[in-house]
Parts: C-alpha cells; sequence; structure tokens
C-alpha cells in the first residue's frame, strides 16, 4: 500500500470505530440525546451572535463589528479549548490498534491530526460568527472583508484544535505541564496585567485584539498569514510531541517501585468491605492513571472553592445553585461515571466469589461519600461570610451522596470497557467517547440545579432546601437496595461485561 491507500484506510477505520466499540449499543441510544444536547448549544450560539449583533449595531459604540468579535476572540478561542477536553482525543492515544502493524508510525500520527483538524467540531462555533456576520459585518465591510473574517477566525479554531492536543499530551506524561497553558493564557492577558485587573485593563484589552479586526477591515494579509503561519507551527510542534510520546509508549519498560508498603490495618475490623475500601486506596496511590485523575479533581475543586469564596462572580442565584451543586459532584462525575473501568483489569478475579461485586460497590460509596467532606469543608467560607446558608451547604452534600450517586453509579451495569492503570494509551476505541457517560454527566450536573430552582419558585428558600435534603437522605437511607439492584442487573450481564473487558485490556 501506498501512502495515500493507508491514509484513506486509516480514515476508514476511525469512521467505523464507534460501530465497533464495545459500547456501540448503548452509544447509539445516548447518542440522540448528545445530538440534542448539539443542537441547543447550537440555538444557544445564534442567540448569543444575535445579542452581539445588537451591541455591534446600536450605533453608539467606537468600534466596528469587526473590532468587537475580535476584540473578545481570546475569550471565545479559551471556551473552545476548555470543552475540548470533554470530547476530543488526541493522535497518541487512538494510534494504539495500529503501532504493531507493518505501516510507518508518522503516517498514522499525519492521518489522525488531520482527521482532528477537518471535523464537525471545528465547525460548531460557525453557528454564531455567521449569524453574527450577516447581521454585522456584511453589509457594511462588504462580502470578501466578511469571507475573510470567516476564514481567519476558522484558522484560529484550527490552531486551537493543535493546541488542545499539545497540552491534552503533555498532562498526561505528567501534571506539572499544567504550568504551560498557565503560561500562555497569562502572556495572552499581558494586556490586563500590564494596565491592572481593572475597567482600564480590560479595555486595554479589548483595544489589543481589536486591532486585529481593524487590519482585516482593512484588507491587510498579516491577520491572515499569522493565523496561517500560527497553525503551521503548532501542526508541527503537535506531529513531533505525539511521535515522541508514541515510541516512547512502546519502548517504555517501567516498572512500579515501592519504598513503603501501607497496611492500612485500620480497615481490617470492617471485613471485605475494609479490604476494598483499601483498593480503592491503594490503586490511587500506585496507579499513575487513577491518581492523575483525583490530583485534577481535588485541584479543580480547591480553584472552584477559592474562586467563589474570593469573589463575587458566582453570587447569582443561578451561579450559586450551580457551582456548589458542581463542586460536590465533581469528584462522582469524573470517578464514577467510569465505575469498574480500572477493575476491568482484573474483573476475573472479583467474579471468583458470590457478592464480591456488591461488598466492592459499597466500599466505592463509603469512600466517595467520604471524599465530600473535602469541598464541604473548603465551601465553609462563603457560610462564615454570610453568602451561603448552613442549610444549603448541607442539603447539597446530602443530596449528592444520595440522589447524584444513585444515578452515577448506575453506570456499573454499562461500563465494559477497561482503562489502562498506568499506560498512557487511553484506550481503542477511547472512552470519552462513550455518549452514555456524557449523558450522565450532563443529567448529574444540571438536574439538581433545575429541581432547586423549579422548588425555588413554588416554595420559600428554607423549604427547599429541606426538600432536597430529604430526597438526599431518602436515597442514602435506601442505598442497599438500589446497590442491591445495580448487583442484580450486573450479574444478568455478567458474561457480556467480562467478554468487554477481557476484550479492551
Amino acid at each position: 500500500m501506498n501512502r495515500l491507500q493507508i491514509i484513506r484506510e486509516l480514515r476508514r477505520h476511525r469512521k467505523l470505530a464507534e460501530k465497533r466499540a464495545f459500547n456501540f449499543e448503548q452509544n447509539k441510544a445516548a447518542k440522540y440525546i448528545v445530538w440534542f444536547m448539539s443542537g441547543f448549544i447550537i440555538v444557544y450560539l445564534m442567540f448569543f451572535a444575535v445579542m452581539l449583533s445588537l451591541v455591534a449595531n446600536d450605533g453608539s459604540g467606537s468600534v466596528t463589528a469587526l473590532e468587537m468579535i475580535m476584540g473578545i476572540s481570546p475569550f471565545i478561542l479559551l471556551i473552545d479549548f476548555l470543552f475540548r477536553f470533554m470530547a476530543q482525543q488526541t493522535p497518541s492515544q487512538i494510534v494504539k490498534p495500529y503501532v504493531l502493524l507493518p505501516i510507518p508510525k508518522s503516517t498514522c500520527i499525519d492521518t489522525f491530526i488531520g482527521t482532528s483538524l477537518f471535523t464537525w467540531g471545528n465547525a460548531i462555533w460557525f453557528a454564531m460568527l455567521i449569524p453574527y456576520a450577516i447581521m454585522s459585518v456584511v453589509f457594511v465591510e462588504g462580502f470578501w472583508v466578511t469571507l475573510g473574517f470567516l476564514l481567519c477566525f476558522y484558522l484560529l479554531i484550527l490552531a486551537n484544535s493543535q493546541w488542545y492536543s499539545i497540552v491534552r499530551t503533555l498532562v498526561t506524561n505528567s501534571l506539572a505541564y499544567w504550568l504551560v497553558p498557565l503560561a500562555v493564557y497569562a502572556v495572552v492577558a499581558l494586556p490586563i496585567i500590564i494596565k491592572g485587573f481593572s475597567e482600564k485593563g480590560f479595555e486595554n484589552f479589548f483595544e489589543f485584539y481589536a486591532n486585529i479586526g481593524t487590519a482585516i477591515s482593512n484588507g491587510s494579509p498579516l491577520p491572515y498569514l499569522g493565523a496561517l503561519a500560527l497553525l503551521a507551527v503548532l501542526v508541527a510542534i503537535n506531529r513531533r510531541l505525539q511521535m515522541v510520546n508514541v515510541m516512547r509508549e512502546i519502548s517504555k519498560t517501567e516498572q512500579t517501585r515501592l519504598r513503603n508498603v501501607s497496611q492500612f490495618a485500620f480497615f481490617d475490623r470492617y471485613g471485605e468491605i475494609g479490604q476494598y475500601l483499601k483498593l480503592e486506596i491503594k490503586s490511587i496511590l500506585r496507579n499513575k492513571n487513577p491518581r492523575k485523575s483525583f490530583i485534577m479533581v481535588t485541584a479543580a475543586v480547591l480553584v472552584l472553592s477559592l474562586a467563589i469564596t474570593l469573589t463575587d462572580v458566582y453570587d447569582s442565584p443561578l451561579m450559586t445553585n450551580f457551582w456548589c451543586f458542581y463542586n460536590f459532584v465533581i469528584y462522582g462525575s469524573m470517578q464514577l461515571t467510569r465505575v469498574m473501568c480500572n477493575e476491568g483489569n482484573y474483573i476475573d478475579c472479583l467474579m471468583v466469589r458470590r457478592e464480591n461485586i456488591l461488598k466492592l460497590l459499597h466500599a466505592k460509596y463509603i469512600f466517595s461519600t467520604a471524599i465530600l467532606a473535602l469541598p464541604f469543608v473548603l465551601m465553609f467560607p462563603p457560610v462564615f461570610t454570610g453568602k451561603w446558608s448552613p442549610l444549603m451547604l448541607i442539603s447539597y452534600a446530602v443530596f449528592t451522596a444520595g440522589l447524584q450517586y444513585f444515578m452515577l453509579f448506575q453506570m456499573a451495569v454499562y461500563n465494559k470497557q477497561t482503562i489502562p492503570l498506568n499506560t498512557k494509551f487511553i484506550s481503542k476505541g477511547g472512552v470519552e467517547n462513550n455518549y452514555y457517560q456524557v449523558v450522565v454527566q450532563m443529567v448529574a450536573l444540571f438536574l439538581p440545579v433545575i429541581l432547586i430552582c423549579v422548588l425555588q419558585v413554588f416554595l420559600s428558600e428554607t423549604l427547599a432546601y429541606s426538600v432536597i435534603l430529604l430526597i438526599g437522605v431518602a436515597f442514602i437511607a435506601t442505598r442497599r437496595l438500589w446497590m442491591r439492584n445495580i448487583y442484580n442487573r450486573m450479574m444478568r450481564r455478567k458474561y457480556m461485561l467480562m467478554e468487554g473487558f477481557r476484550s479492551s485490556r
């Protein structure tokens, strides 16, 4: 096969990847919900385009429509960068099935980089840009300037996709590499830093990047050349980084070295559940992927808790409800949506005795509930300063341990794809592409906020929090019943689950 034939075959494989995935049947159902959510996002972007157009067309401002959209473009690109962590994989994550085949590794990397550039996800921002351009740009600047603006912004989005891939690969290797995007975004924010975090600083930031819009209006080739050069440089860096990462993973012969062995004898008094609690803790302490995931979630809780405490950005009722719930459920949304995926590495051992899995689920529930103590303590300052009430904090914590954990633990019935404990190749099909997990995460994040907002419309604030508290208590009190239900459903599907876990190792 020549290079072109290899590229065509690899692209065909990627198109068939979801149909070959072990979770295809559950994805097929959940994917419709994801499409609905994507449609909602598109509608929201179009609404945002209308709002921006109204501001640009009011005639009272001193900036043009192009200057305004380019002035806020760094924020748009930052949002785009953060949302890519939900779905986009890096080339080194999806190259695993091909590393032992007699085809050039560089061809695989090039194909997957090219595929990551030309996906519908990179075009979703046109749902905002095209309506904005029609309403505010094309009749003022002309068709060709409008087309140039869309082309320039699209090149920036493509460069952003490569920037994400670079960062994702680096932080997979070491969490210390999070300093790289922090440093880059600090450089991007220099116009604010120079003038200070004040109204004048943000005006300076806006004016600095609005100059790109001015250059596009004047027909200057510099914005296009700059965006194209940035894209080319990031593609070259990404290509080299993915190749190095793949070769390092192939040739690595790393062994785990333990300086000391912790017995955690305290848990011995709790019998088998105590042993599984030890397993949960040691899995995080000794294995790279669970440890990194736990550290990242903990860091997110710390940062969010500080933001809630030290700023007034989240003081509106809607933001208060959402971020307080989010701070509690973030551990579950990241860990419990993948429940049993780590255990897929040794699922045969867990199946040798009756109700082993049930006791493991109980241990996971106890461990996940105990972890809620960290965000609970970190959110004391807003209570002390009077931002939040103690009843609100307690009711949200109990609701998370009750109803939300009930929903998240349902994934134990459907997850059947093993997550490697230490290797950096995530999986053949990519656990990130499990739409069931995406749907469950979205429900766990937004259902409580909708529920509390509805309750606060019809009830007093204290009574609404009391209802939330009672719902959480009810699910905690009945945890043995719904855990047993989950276990029984898993046993009815045990051969299907074991086959999936074994095949995806």
